[in-house]
């Protein structure tokens, strides 16, 4: 989970305006075309909670759950694009949770894949801070990337997968970063701090993997910040 710039898009200008069409219906709906355009473009087609982007199934989350409140099931601010994984988990199960559009979710939470594929491998969520906020997210992450349920746990050994692979690539990356020069140096410094954007699948455990070794990457550290 990292920050993401929701804008003032023409997308999301279009679906303001519709969900104020659809809040003014006696059976409106905030599941719009408009809607889903503007969420897919502004999330970058990749889930809020888990960064996978290889979905087959997406749906709007509300990061406060409605309750049929009209003031929070149309309002655009608390509209989110995830997985059917992820939003079929949290329900209202974790409230409140970090909003990733207001605050740099990697800078309260550590996201680490420790061991190798065929050893113990494991994922760890250390929160940084004792928030509630950010107590409740590392409980939600956890959820979503082991699952409680025999089909939750298949479908995030999927999403588990996906990010071994992700981070088997960025890591490639940085070790020919290490020893290249020149030219060479400067596109792979390019491509790893386009790996370490928001846009980018799975971004805060690639972004913990250079700030846990800041000492030999600290021109990298932070770079995906830059304009």
């Amino acid at each position: 989970m990292v920050k993401i710039n929701r804008g003032d898009t023409e997308s999301a200008k279009a679906a303001i305006a519709s969900l104020e069409r659809e809040r003014e219906k006696s059976s409106g709906t905030y599941n719009t075309d408009e809607v889903n355009d503007a969420l897919q473009e502004i999330f970058h087609g990749k889930c809020y909670i888990c960064e996978n982007k290889d979905v087959s199934s997406w749906q709007i989350e509300h990061l406060v759950p409605h309750k049929d409140d009209p003031a929070l099931k149309f309002d655009w601010n608390n509209l989110f694009l995830s997985c059917a994984h992820c939003n079929n988990i949290k329900l209202g199960k974790y409230d409140p949770i970090l909003d990733c559009t207001q605050i740099e979710p990697d800078e309260y939470i550590a996201f680490r894949k420790v061991g190798y594929f065929g050893t113990d491998e494991t994922l760890e969520f250390e929160a940084l801070n004792q928030l509630p906020e950010t107590q409740n997210t590392c409980a939600l992450l956890e959820d979503a990337y082991y699952g409680h349920t025999p089909q939750k746990k298949a479908e995030a050994k999927f999403i588990r997968k996906k990010l071994r692979e992700e981070l088997t690539k960025f890591k490639n990356y940085v070790r020919d970063y290490d020893s290249a020069t020149g030219n060479q140096k400067d596109e792979l410094f390019c491509t790893i701090q386009k790996e370490l954007r928001g846009s980018s699948p799975f971004a805060a455990f690639k972004r913990w993997l250079i700030r846990d070794h800041q000492d030999r990457y600290s021109d990298l550290v932070d770079c995906w910040k830059e304009n």
